[in-house]
């Protein structure tokens, strides 16, 4: 094997993004916003945020900032998942801010402008990694292929020894976010690919829920789980496994997928493997 084949960690950049409201007058066509300074001390009542567990450490570090410069009201962050966040934000608009681990889809917006909330600024707050994981006691997983990674994650198999026969006959558990979650989303683009039978979200979705994984907007739960058991394996953002690298191992990752003129996923030899982020 060769070192530059494999990815120690999924590099596929999943984008982390915050969206709030924002007045006409600061939503000029193709001129940079730039945010007036706003002092804590004269902001009243209470800021609600919701969305993506990924961002979540992020903003509950900047909301308690904003707590220590002296605003005197309640943030309350929710971490429901991306897609849940926007249904907050754009159709019941019960929310200040939504944190969101892709970009704002069109009907979201429009969702938003449905209700009023015109000239939405969406802003780049980070770029993290997906990071597919397994318990620190699997001995056996140390690297995988995306076929495999598709493979185990559809239920095409359902025992570690169908993707290696010298790997235990013990059943694969499988935890992922939910279907609301931007994460969710993401691996199902970047590992089945957006082409032929999975074209559309839906497929992709069903796909990824046919196994009858584990399932939740928790990614705390996820890495919960996936410590629970040696033949756990799940993904997640890679802050949530650096945090918890002690009990949990990234697994290598080489891109041995690709696709034909009709969209329809091929493997390729090994020899073609490719392990950037631009392929991958």
């Amino acid at each position: 094997m060769q070192h530059n084949r494999w990815m120690k960690l999924l590099v596929w950049a999943l984008v982390l993004t915050l969206v709030v409201p924002m007045s006409a007058a600061l939503a000029q066509d193709d001129e940079p916003i730039v945010l007036p300074e706003v002092d804590p001390l004269s902001v009243t009542g209470d800021i609600s945020i919701a969305g993506s567990s990924t961002v979540e450490p992020v903003t509950v570090a900047m909301a308690a900032r904003f707590n220590d410069d002296g605003f005197a009201g309640n943030i309350s962050v929710a971490e429901t998942g991306t897609g849940a966040g926007f249904e907050r934000f754009c159709v019941e608009g019960s929310t200040d801010i939504s944190n969101a681990s892709r970009p704002i889809q069109d009907s979201e917006m429009e969702n938003c402008t449905a209700i009023g909330r015109e000239n939405v600024l969406e802003f780049l707050v980070g770029i993290d990694a997906l990071t597919v994981v397994v318990n620190k006691d699997n001995d056996f997983v140390t690297e995988l292929k995306r076929s495999d990674l598709i493979r185990i994650f559809t239920g095409e198999v359902t025992q570690w020894n169908e993707i290696n026969p010298d790997w235990p006959a013990e059943t694969i558990q499988l935890f992922t976010p939910g279907t609301d979650s931007g994460t969710f989303d993401f691996f199902g683009e970047a590992v089945l690919g957006t082409a032929g039978m999975y074209a559309e979200s839906e497929a992709r979705t069903e796909a990824l829920l046919a196994a009858n994984p584990t399932v939740s907007e928790n990614d705390n739960t996820l890495v919960e789980g996936v410590k629970g058991s040696p033949y756990a394996i799940g993904y997640f953002g890679f802050a949530y496994y650096l945090a918890n690298e002690d009990d949990l191992s990234a697994v290598a990752i080489a891109n041995d997928v690709t696709f034909d003129d009709d969209g329809n996923a091929v493997v390729v030899p090994e020899e073609e493997w490719t392990a950037d982020a631009e392929n991958v």
